[in-house]
């Protein structure tokens, strides 16, 4: 298994990883690479342009959290290519520990000029004045998938380009599917089909399906039930919703059935590896699993396949971060001008050829699904997206409910939902003080 993935397991799985896996998943969701990390990289840079120094005077300094050399490599290019265009010099650092090296460089006064903003992190920036709202001086700002949009803005205000996304879908054995006797007509639609595919997939010591027992999994459920954690205006919280109660109710009774299974009690540190190993015939991930399928479960023929739709029609659970621009740069030209480039059409796609991601911009779909036709359904799933949980203080709630997740074979799906909406509904308040 190589560095990358077990970074991408530790920031997907473990509840203390949660904000790690929110605010990269989206980072180098790679294609080639199998996953992403904002602790993954040694520290290091490249200076681009030979031109003018940007306005205010100096280099604009860009600070990544790489997935790996494939998306290092991919940005630095595409700085030099803006630099050379621009005349103005700027420099790549890929750092060891995003998180640590931002918190450094705002208590210091000096944050970089530009950066990988995850959408935990966006919140607690944008309402303390760190970040600077530009999303109305781009051109494109209507091209962004609009609930890209709604994840990074702030009291109405789009504070920072969403810089590329993940969504989660159905990743199935094909061999599995066809020894078993399904066909192209029975892919799952529906929650019934789901759990009559998965019991006939469950066989030989085999679940049907298993994923990591985890809100960023279990999520898409709700959102399938018609269901959420929070009201659409970001005040309430609704964790203990009918439409969630009935969505983790399903949950529980295929775990207990036998056709369902938590990674973990498959002996699997996520869903990926779950499926890889053969431990299971199908699993919910997002398309950083092609990375670890490539390069760990390279026998292991799969296809994926839009996640089926509950009682409240599709839904799915998409994960994103986005281009920060700090208040107190005196570069915001120079750096409005590179997310510019950065976030076009021909940029992103780009981008998704070297690593993998998928674009921001809805206009790059039908080239991403030319790219990588195998993964359509990922960049489908867009329209009936729901951004995960990030407001501030969640983290710690939501680590919370993973925790009890795990027990959810013999536990009360009201009583864990109930637990967490109040606990969540306490971090909304003291958000509003």
């Amino acid at each position: 298994m190589n560095a990358t993935h077990v970074m991408t397991r530790r920031l997907g799985l473990l509840a203390a990883g949660f904000a790690g896996l929110l605010a990269l998943a989206a980072c180098g969701s790679g294609f080639s690479g199998g996953g992403s990390t904002s602790a993954g990289g040694a520290t290091g840079g490249s200076t681009a342009g030979g031109g003018s120094t940007a306005a205010g005077g100096g280099s604009l300094d860009v600070l990544i959290g790489s997935s790996g050399d494939a998306e290092t490599n991919a940005v630095d290019d595409a700085v030099a290519a803006w630099s050379q265009q621009s005349g103005t010099q700027a420099t790549v650092r890929n750092a060891s520990n995003l998180v640590q090296e931002l918190s450094q460089g705002f208590a210091s006064g000096q944050p970089p000029d530009l950066f990988y903003a995850s959408a935990d992190q966006f919140e607690g920036y944008a309402a303390n004045g760190s970040l600077f709202a530009y999303g109305d001086q781009l051109s494109a700002v209507s091209d962004f998938y609009p609930s890209l949009v709604s994840q990074f803005t702030f009291d109405g205000k789009l504070y920072c380009a969403p810089k590329d996304f993940s969504t989660l879908a159905l990743i199935i054995n094909t061999d599995d599917w066809t020894a078993a006797g399904l066909t192209d007509a029975d892919v799952p639609t529906t929650w019934d089909q789901l759990a009559t595919v998965a019991k006939k997939l469950t066989s030989n010591g085999r679940v049907g399906l298993a994923f990591s027992g985890e809100y960023a999994r279990i999520g898409a459920f709700f959102a399938e039930a018609g269901g959420r954690m929070i009201s659409e205006d970001g005040k309430t919280a609704v964790v203990a919703s009918p439409e969630n109660v009935q969505a983790l109710t399903f949950v529980k009774d295929q775990i207990n059935a036998g056709s369902f299974a938590f990674a973990s009690a498959v002996g699997a540190g996520w869903g990926g590896e779950a499926f890889g190993t053969h431990k299971s015939s199908m699993t919910i991930e997002g398309n950083w699993i092609a990375g670890a399928m490539t390069h760990d479960y390279p026998d292991i023929k799969y296809r994926v396949v839009p996640l089926p739709a509950g009682p409240g029609g599709k839904g799915t659970l998409q994960f994103t971060n986005c281009w920060g621009i700090p208040t107190d740069s005196d570069q915001h030209d120079a750096a409005v001008s590179l997310v510019e480039f950065l976030t076009s059409t021909e940029q992103q796609l780009k981008f998704a050829q070297a690593f993998g991601v998928m674009p921001s911009v809805q206009s790059a779909a039908a080239g991403f699904k030319e790219q990588f036709p195998q993964f359509a359904a990922f960049v489908d799933s867009a329209g009936f997206a729901q951004n995960v949980v990030t407001a501030q203080g969640s983290s710690a709630v939501i680590s919370d409910f993973n925790a009890q997740l795990e027990s959810l074979a013999s536990g009360d799906p009201q009583a864990i939902l109930t637990s967490v909406q109040t606990n969540l509904q306490a971090a909304l308040d003291q958000n509003r003080k």
